[in-house]
C-alpha cells in the first residue's frame, strides 16, 4: 500500500484552513456557515482534498473528531443522481444511533446540492425503508445487517455504488460485522472509491484495508479522546444490597451520569430500581424500539434526564457532550471495553470521573483490569450514605488513611 501519514495534535480545534480552500462547493460552504461551521477540524483538513481527488483514503481518528464531514462533504460532491433502488454512495456504520447521527448531519447538506440521503438500520420498519429506496436515493447510510436484508429482498442494488465509506471500521470489527461487510463488498462493483475511517488499524481493519482499498493515502489525527491519565478513576467496593443506592448518590452530584451494564435485562432492572428511588433514568439497548432509544438519548443530551443506562453495544458510536461521570455498574469484560466506556467522559478538555463498582467476588477481576490499563489504585469500601459520593472529583481514595 502506498500513501502517506499526516498527523496533527488537536483534532477538535478548527484549523487555519477553510472549506473553500479545500475545494468544497460554495453551496456546501454556505450551508456549513448557516450551521455555524466556519473552519474545518484536523481530520477534515487532512482528508477532504484527497477524497475529492478520487483517492482511496484511510483516516485514523477517534469518535468526535469530525469524521462525518470529512467523508460527507466529498461524498455529496462526488455523488451523482441515482436511479430507483440503485444508490451511488454507501456509508456503512456499526449502529443505528450512528446511522441517525450521520444522516442528521448530511441531510441538510445534501439538500443544498440536491442530493438525497436515506438511512436504513435495524429496529425500524423495513417496508418504509424499502419504499424510501424505491423513490431514488443518492446516499444510503446503513448498518450491515439491515442492508443485507434489503439486498436479499431486492429492495436495493449495490451494483451502482461508486463511493463506499466505512465509518468506525474498528467497531464493526469488534461487534463481529466483518463477515457481513465482506458479503456487501462482494456485491459492489470493482473500481469504486473507498474511504475508511477507524480509531485503530489493528489486524481485522488492516486486512480490510489491504483487501479492499487501492493505493490508499493514510492520514492520522492524534486524538484528544481522554487517556487513562486524563481521567479521574475511582474503584469502590460496594455491597449488593446497597449498589443501586450508591448509583443514586453519585447521580445526585452529577450533571450527566452514564452507567454501563453488561446485559439488556440488567439495564431495565437498574432503571426501574433508580426510578423507585426518585432518580430520572432511562435505558438504551438493542431490545428497545428505536423511538424509545432516540427519546432517551435526546433527553439525556439536553440535560432533562439525570442517568442514562447503556449496554456496551448500544453505546457504540455515541458522542454525547457533557458526560461528567461514567459508572461501570458491572465491571467491563476487558481493558478495551473499560477504555471505550470510560472515554464517554472527559471529552473536549472537560473534567471527567470514571467509577467502577466492585462486589467482593469481583476484586481479583478488577485488579487484573487495572494492570491492563496501567492503573494501580485502591478499592475503597463505600456506602450510599457517604457524602463524598456527590463530589467524586474532589475525593481521592488513595489519600484516605483507610484505603486498602
Amino acid at each position: 500500500m502506498g500513501g502517506n501519514t499526516l498527523m496533527t495534535a488537536d483534532p477538535t480545534t478548527p484549523t487555519n484552513a477553510t472549506f473553500a480552500a479545500l475545494g468544497v462547493a460554495p453551496e456546501l460552504v454556505a450551508q456549513l456557515e448557516r450551521s455555524g461551521i466556519l473552519q474545518p477540524f484536523a481530520i477534515q483538513a487532512l482528508t477532504i482534498a484527497d477524497a475529492l481527488a478520487g483517492r482511496d483514503v484511510c483516516g485514523k481518528a477517534k469518535t468526535g473528531s469530525g469524521k462525518t464531514l470529512a467523508f460527507g462533504l466529498p461524498a455529496l460532491m462526488r455523488t451523482g443522481r441515482s436511479q430507483s433502488k440503485h444508490p451511488s454512495t454507501l456509508v456503512l456504520v456499526p449502529t443505528r444511533e450512528l446511522a441517525l447521527q450521520v444522516t442528521e448531519v448530511l441531510e441538510p447538506l445534501g439538500a443544498a446540492v440536491e442530493r438525497r440521503v436515506h438511512a436504513v438500520y435495524g429496529g425500524a420498519d423495513l417496508e418504509q425503508q424499502a419504499k424510501g429506496l424505491s423513490r431514488g436515493v443518492d446516499v444510503v447510510v446503513a448498518t450491515p445487517g439491515r442492508l443485507i436484508d434489503l439486498v436479499d429482498r431486492h429492495a436495493v442494488s449495490l451494483s451502482a455504488i461508486e463511493l463506499l465509506i466505512l465509518d468506525e471500521a474498528d467497531r464493526m470489527a469488534d461487534m463481529g460485522f466483518m463477515p457481513q461487510v465482506d458479503w456487501l463488498l462482494r456485491h459492489m462493483p470493482d473500481g469504486r472509491q473507498t474511504l475508511l475511517f477507524s480509531a485503530t488499524l489493528d489486524s481485522a481493519v488492516d486486512q480490510l484495508v489491504r483487501r479492499h482499498l487501492s493505493d490508499p493515502v493514510f492520514h492520522e489525527v492524534f486524538s484528544d479522546q481522554p487517556t487513562v491519565e486524563q481521567m479521574e478513576h475511582r474503584f469502590l467496593k460496594v455491597h449488593q444490597m446497597d449498589k443501586v443506592r450508591v448509583v443514586a448518590a453519585i447521580a445526585a452530584g452529577a450533571a450527566k451520569l452514564l452507567v454501563f451494564v453488561r446485559t439488556k435485562r440488567g439495564a431495565d432492572r437498574l432503571v426501574q430500581d433508580l426510578r423507585e428511588l426518585g432518580v430520572a433514568a432511562a435505558a438504551i439497548h438493542g431490545d428497545l424500539r428505536q423511538g424509545m432509544r432516540e427519546r432517551a438519548l435526546t433527553r439525556f443530551s439536553e440535560g432533562k434526564l439525570a442517568v442514562l443506562v447503556a449496554t456496551d453495544v448500544a453505546a457504540r458510536g455515541l458522542d454525547i457532550e457533557g458526560v461528567d461521570v461514567v459508572v461501570h455498574y458491572d465491571p467491563p469484560e476487558d481493558h478495551k471495553a473499560y477504555l471505550h466506556r470510560s472515554g464517554r467522559t472527559a471529552r473536549a478538555g472537560e473534567a471527567g470521573v470514571v467509577v467502577t463498582l466492585v462486589l467482593w467476588d469481583q476484586e481479583l477481576e478488577v485488579e487484573r483490569l487495572q494492570r491492563r490499563v496501567g492503573l494501580r489504585l485502591p478499592m475503597v469500601e463505600a456506602f450510599s450514605n457517604d457524602p463524598r459520593l456527590k463530589d467524586l472529583a474532589s475525593w481521592h481514595p488513595e489519600e484516605d488513611a483507610g484505603a486498602t
